[in-house]
């Protein structure tokens, strides 16, 4: 994996549920379920994403991950937005 970001996505049942968005490396192979049970095997069940999406992440000019962008492309059509 080259970088990630997490952010909350929507959830009918719990309000908002984290995501996970990875850029692998060039020569780097990972699948969703992976990398969702690594997280499952060292961090508390409830902060693992539900889902992984692979690709690149939207960036500033001096390069810093553009976390709102994810969120807003998650949250767009949806009325309720947990904060």
């Amino acid at each position: 994996m080259l970088e990630c970001a997490v952010v909350a996505t929507p959830d009918e049942r719990w309000g908002e549920r984290p995501k996970a968005f990875v850029t692998l490396k060039d020569d780097g192979a990972a699948t969703e379920r992976e990398i969702i049970d690594f997280c499952r095997d060292h961090i508390a069940h409830y902060k693992c994403p539900v889902a992984v999406e692979f690709g690149p992440l939207p960036k500033t000019s001096t390069g810093k991950v553009q976390k709102y962008v994810l969120r807003e492309r998650e949250w767009a059509g949806h009325d309720m937005r947990v904060n």
